[in-house]
């Protein structure tokens, strides 16, 4: 039996599995390595976060970006976005140096055993292991605005199923949402040769600025320091304290991760989308149908109804929302058991251990509990070696199962299932 299993290969998985075997621990990783990274961002697209805040992370911190771009003659500067392909390449090579081997196999559900929890994997295989920590990215989590939920597949996609946008060439497409996803997405479909309108609920599309100097005078640094989530002293304490973050009362922790840090493009894409995109403001869909093979939308603006079109298909650039009830590959009794927030977020501890013993949770599922930096690479350090601290007080502590409270704000929550918390 394992000391722990990683369900799990993006960022914060290979950096959990690289902490943990530094520890000593008997660990095994699921999952193909960078997945969503190389099979569901389009080629063209860039990191929106700085090379220096996109590190994964080793112990002994010797595999950064930096040094995966100098050992391949590239480079990795401050104010020049990192392609994705660049990203996921250098994922590749951190799990290649700095984790033990990956098991590529995908996780088809995880449950408990007598000892500890059994992973089964998609081919039938069952391992076991003391531990479990859940590193499964933003997949699961995939966000459709209800008025596309009666469109199939042919006709409405979300902005991360997509690893091309070439089925789309010379067609009408329209993206939903006014963040990054659908801004850049707008534009790559734009340069080749797609008609394309953004359609946002936002009054007026948001764009981050230039970034400053990385050396400046020290009093503009006092003023707004660098950090990994943008410049100023709210986003470097998002950054640099999720401890800090986590304690303060839930009611605000829910309110700043669910605005902190909201919809908007990245300084490099604003004029490949200004000179090229139609954008329709203050409007959502309302309803949606199919009529002779294409989409019909009508939609809804704050003081009344909307123009009504027909487009080709519809991408849903609409983020993602991690809730307990989307945590499909828990066995129903383990997920039952999850102390949840009013908004079916599960709880997390200081150790990143769920209210069910031995289940670690990691990444966006946790940004509740730790701040917005749990949604980017920057948090994957913070919750690599405070979660592998956490899983060996657990082993020290006895195997999962025995009773683990949840905190006080938490009890007698009721989840999706209808168990109560205990």
């Amino acid at each position: 039996m394992y000391d722990l299993l990683v369900v799990g290969a993006g960022p914060y998985g290979l950096s959990i599995a690289s902490h943990a075997a530094g520890a000593g621990l008997d660990v095994r990783v699921f999952g193909r390595p960078m997945a969503s990274w190389r099979d569901h961002m389009p080629r063209g697209m860039f990191l929106k976060s700085e090379p220096w805040a996109s590190n994964l992370s080793d112990p002994r911190r010797r595999y950064g970006l930096a040094a995966y771009c100098e050992r391949n003659g590239m480079r990795a500067r401050h104010g020049e976005p990192v392609s994705v392909e660049t990203f996921a390449s250098y994922g590749l090579w951190f799990a290649r140096h700095a984790v033990p081997d990956v098991d590529e196999r995908m996780v088809a559900s995880v449950g408990a055993c007598p000892g500890g929890f059994e992973v089964v994997t998609d081919d039938g295989q069952a391992v076991r292991g003391r531990t479990v920590a859940l590193a499964v990215g933003v997949m699961p989590f995939v966000e459709i605005p209800s008025a596309l939920h009666g469109l199939g597949p042919e006709h409405v996609t979300h902005s991360s199923h997509h690893r091309d946008l070439d089925r789309f060439r010379d067609r009408d497409v329209t993206v939903i949402g006014g963040g990054q996803a659908a801004l850049e997405t707008a534009a790559l479909l734009a340069e080749q040769g797609t008609r394309v309108r953004v359609l946002a609920r936002s009054h007026r599309l948001s764009w981050n600025t230039v970034p400053p100097e990385w050396k400046r005078p020290w009093w503009q640094s006092a003023r707004a320091p660098h950090s990994g989530l943008g410049c100023g002293w709210r986003n470097w304490f998002y950054a640099e304290v999720p401890g800090g973050f986590r304690r303060l009362p839930e009611a605000t922790r829910a309110r700043i991760s669910a605005s902190a840090l909201g919809p908007a493009g990245a300084w490099w894409v604003r004029d490949r989308v200004e000179s090229r995109v139609e954008v329709l403001l203050d409007h959502e869909v309302a309803t949606a149908s199919v009529t002779s093979g294409r989409v019909r939308l009508a939609t809804v603006g704050s003081i009344g109804g909307g123009p009504d079109f027909e487009t080709d298909h519809v991408i849903a650039a609409t983020g993602f929302r991690a809730t307990g009830a989307r945590l499909g590959l828990l066995a129903p009794e383990v997920r039952a058991s999850l102390a949840v927030n009013a908004a079916d977020e599960p709880y997390a501890s200081t150790g990143f251990e769920s209210s069910y013993p031995g289940l670690f949770l990691a990444g966006l599922v946790t940004a509740a509990s730790f701040g917005p930096a749990m949604r980017f690479v920057q948090g994957a350090s913070f919750t690599a070696e405070r979660l592998v601290r956490g899983v060996r007080r657990s082993l020290r502590h006895g195997p999962a199962g025995s009773a683990v409270p949840a905190p006080a704000g938490e009890r007698g929550r009721r989840s999706p299932l209808g168990a109560v918390k205990h």
